[in-house]
Order: C-alpha cells, then structure tokens, then sequence
C-alpha cells in the first residue's frame, strides 16, 4: 500500500531498479503502466526526469526530485506503521550509502541491530567516504557515511569518530623495499596497493612523508578485506583499517611500513534533516555500533 502518488513510486521503483521493466515487476503492473505514470509525472512538472537508457538514470531535475521524496517515503512508512500496524508484508528497502572500510568493519552490525529491533530493510550502496556525500545530493540515498562534517543544505550530521589507517606490507616486503626507510625514493619504487583510482588514502599518507610527486607502481584491488591478504602475500604495500590488521600484524603476518605513522580519517553520519523515528533508531545504532571499532577525537 502507497500514500505516495503512484507516480512517484514509479519514479522511484525505475531508478531504483535501473529498468521500466524491473520497477513493473516491483509494482505488480506492467512496463507500460510505469512508463505512463512517468510520462504522466514529467508533463505535470515540465521537465525530463528519467535518462532512458540501460540503466535508467534521473536527469538534473529527477535527482533534484528524487532528493525531496526520499524522506517522503520514510515518513509514509512510519505513517502506515501507525494507522496500520497490522500490516506485515515487505517493507520498502532504506537507501543508504558507506564506505567498504566501515561496510567490513563496523557497520553490518548496526544494520544487523536495526533489523532485528525494528524490521528495517536496507539497500546499501558503497562508494569512497569522500565520494558518499554526492550520493545525498543526487538523491540516490537518504543517508551516508561521509568524510564530510559539513551539512548539505536540508541535511543533519552526527560524528561517530575516527578511522585510524596503518600502512602495512609483508615482513619480507618491507625487508626488500624499505631496509632504508619509508622517503621519497623507497616509496617512488615500491608496489602500493589502492582500492579504485576515488581512493586517496595512500597518497595522503605519502604526503605526509614527502611533498613530491610520486610515480610507483600500483595494483587496482576493489576488497578492503582482500587488502590485507594481499599485502600478506607481497603483493605491495597499502593502508587499512587497525581493527583489520591488529592480528595479523601480532602474528607477525604484517608489518608496518612506517612504526609510529598512521593516517586518522573522521566519519560522520550525514542524513535528511526531518523529524523521524526511522532515522533517529539509525542514528543512535549507528553511533553505538561506530564506538566499538572507530576511535573517539579524544584518542
């Protein structure tokens, strides 16, 4: 059941699901009833809102769009939670958008937490910290994990602490590359592992030791957990989150690069600014969830 009119929820289904016909099988209607309801919506408002090609994407104004009716949706459902509580089917997923760090660390058991307790579902989308807040912005999701401690306009943040990032390679690795230490030279020449080519952390941990420019050689790895298998294999060096590498590096299957420098990154929790029970339960689980494996600012 919709209080939304439907052509919003055809908005949305096809963006979501990234076809007409998938967001037809999410509504139980056919394809060309969502596109009418789309059609029929781009007419009242005057303009394009659906780029329709594989995958559909919002045009400028569909995102502009999309991000007034995220918090619609979660008001309409904490609305039939009220007036219907008898109602028990599926509930609409929360879009949200986290870091892989934070997504292999900390944060599953938050959503775990909100699951159990309130029967939220999620549909999770990972980019860099430093890229999650364009994922508000667009629309795409109604909160994020963000590097970002300035609110966008309609939006709240709540800290939740510091990441704090060890550079780390193989004994042997750090044997054969940095026997004369961690500047310039030594790390112009040795393997580095990075992410994606959004993931900055290596290079701001570089600058850190040294303003030049920098060419090493690199490996492409998207798996935050892969990190640090492959750095135990030699594959290169890389920076990842302490509470992945603690035992490894008390095993003596890692070592650090660099003892005594580490790179910290601040997180926060950044949502729409509305009064809601939804997000007020995330906010809290998020915060309780983050201060088990993120370190406080005092630290």
């Amino acid at each position: 059941m919709d209080l939304l009119n439907p052509q919003l929820r055809a908005f949305t289904a096809v963006l979501e699901e990234g076809s007409f016909e998938a967001a037809a099988r999410t509504l139980y209607i056919t394809s060309s009833a969502v596109s009418q309801r789309i059609k029929a919506l781009e007419d009242r408002l005057g303009q394009v809102l659906v780029l329709r090609q594989p995958p559909c994407r919002p045009t400028p104004a569909g995102e502009r769009l999309l991000r007034r009716v995220r918090p619609m949706q979660v008001l309409e459902a904490e609305a039939l939670a009220d007036f219907l509580p008898e109602k028990n089917g599926p509930r609409r997923p929360i879009t949200i958008a986290v870091n892989s760090d934070s997504l292999d660390t900390w944060f599953l058991a938050a959503l775990a937490k909100l699951s159990q307790d309130h029967g939220y579902l999620f549909d999770v989308r990972v980019d860099d910290q430093d890229h999650t807040l364009e994922l508000i912005r667009n629309g795409s999701v109604l909160g994020a994990v963000t590097a970002e401690p300035t609110p966008l306009q309609g939006c709240e943040v709540q800290d939740l602490g510091i990441m704090r990032y060890q550079a780390i390679a193989s004994p042997a690795f750090v044997a054969r590359h940095f026997s004369l230490g961690v500047n310039a030279k030594t790390l112009d020449h040795a393997p580095m592992i990075v992410f994606n080519r959004k993931d900055e952390l290596q290079w701001r941990f570089i600058r850190q030791i040294t303003p030049r420019t920098m060419a090493p050689p690199i490996h492409y790895l998207p798996t935050s957990t892969g990190f640090v298998k492959a750095a135990a294999l030699g594959l290169g060096w890389c920076l990842a989150p302490e509470t992945l590498v603690n035992e490894a590096l008390a095993a003596k299957e890692l070592a650090l690069i660099a003892p005594g420098l580490c790179l910290d990154v601040p997180l926060y929790w950044q949502h729409a600014a509305i009064r809601s029970s939804t997000l007020k339960n995330m906010s809290t689980a998020l915060q309780q969830a983050a201060s088990t494996s993120l370190r406080s600012a005092q630290n």
